[in-house]
């Protein structure tokens, strides 16, 4: 757009003392002609540039006037320009933002606005090389921000694709997790990005709710699923060393118990190990059954103690590895009453999709 063009010829010119229509055309990656029209356009808009011609001319701005067009405090450009580092700015639109800004701030904040772009770093692959950008969230965001109802594929685990109908209203992320919350015929549900195998827009306009919020919204589904993930608690004795461990598998689902206290509590002994230097723990999950299935490559440094459901389970996948492994095994073993999965849930599954 001739609009957009234009304010980026304006902070060009306030980055310099003389800027010639050549100059201007590389920047713009336009002609020098176009580039020549736009200055004029400025002009008799009222910006104060004028041209000066003869060998050395160019254009510049009469008294080197500035504008400051963001109206940004230097601490609130060092934050937002932490938050768009250079691996941020992925897009051409990104970069493109990032410069315009850069160039509308003050001279003495630009050096401070670059350092902090170059100061941070964000990685959103994991250890394990996933984690990448899913393909379709660009599609996403564009039907958020238009308002359009969207045509989206979606599989579940285990499942294959099946199309849904839904109004875009945001996308939420959740440990770096990127999530699409949408009302559809069956209400307010969200879909893992990662998971959406299609993006067709309808045509028509997505609905959005009256006094709608994104984040209130986003607390009442998650909601749901920290409940699930904390319906069940079992109790148990870990083994010295295991601290990391356990915390890298629950996190602030575990607690080191004593004497009916946690260690939150500020009891005196919370912390206090046996004899040995094992200590009680309690962990919550989803049932005791996946309890069991998390702590189990823990094998002999882990005890459980209650409920009796966490012990009968964790016995099952020991008999069950060595009737697979131990001396003179044969083939697998048969599959269990009630399956868990040893990772068991690493965060928000659809919370909220599919459930009422």
């Amino acid at each position: 757009m001739r609009a957009d063009r234009l304010l980026a010829a304006l902070l060009f010119l306030q980055t310099r003392d003389l800027v010639t229509a050549a100059e201007l055309a590389a920047e713009l990656e336009v002609s020098e002609r176009t580039a020549r029209r736009d200055l004029e356009a400025l002009a008799a808009a009222g910006v104060p540039v004028y041209s000066q011609a003869g060998k050395g001319g160019g254009w510049r701005l009469v008294g080197g006037a500035r504008t400051d067009l963001s109206g940004l405090t230097a601490p609130e450009i060092r934050e937002l320009f932490l938050l768009t580092g250079p691996e941020s700015a992925t897009t051409p639109r990104t970069r493109a933002a990032l410069r315009k800004l850069v160039r509308a701030l003050p001279a003495p904040l630009r050096p401070g606005a670059e350092a902090a772009a170059r100061a941070a770093l964000t990685d959103t692959t994991d250890w394990t090389g996933t984690g990448a950008e899913p393909a379709l969230l660009d599609a996403l965001r564009e039907a958020v921000v238009d308002a359009v109802r969207l045509r989206i594929g979606y599989a579940r685990p285990g499942r294959e694709p099946a199309e849904r109908l839904v109004h875009p209203l945001g996308i939420a992320a959740k440990a770096g997790v990127p999530y699409l919350v949408a009302d559809t015929a069956e209400g307010l549900r969200t879909f893992r990005v990662s998971r959406v195998t299609s993006v067709t827009p309808t045509g028509e306009p997505a609905v959005r709710p009256p006094d709608f919020d994104l984040a209130a919204a986003w607390r009442t589904l998650t909601a749901r699923m920290e409940d699930r993930m904390l319906a069940a608690t079992v109790r148990g004795r870990a083994a010295p060393g295991t601290e990391g461990v356990l915390e890298g598998l629950f996190g602030g689902r575990i607690r080191y118990v004593a004497d009916g206290h946690d260690e939150a509590d500020g009891a005196d002994g919370a912390d206090e190990a046996d004899a040995e230097g094992w200590r009680t723990i309690e962990v919550d999950g989803p049932s005791p059954g996946i309890v069991a299935a998390q702590l189990a490559g823990l094998g002999a440094r882990v005890e459980l103690l209650a409920p009796p459901e966490a012990r009968t389970a964790l016995a099952r996948i020991g008999a069950e590895l060595g009737a697979l492994y131990g001396p003179g095994s044969h083939g697998s073993p048969g599959s269990p009453e009630d399956p868990v999965s040893p990772a068991g849930p690493a965060g928000p599954e659809d919370p909220a999709e599919g459930s009422p």
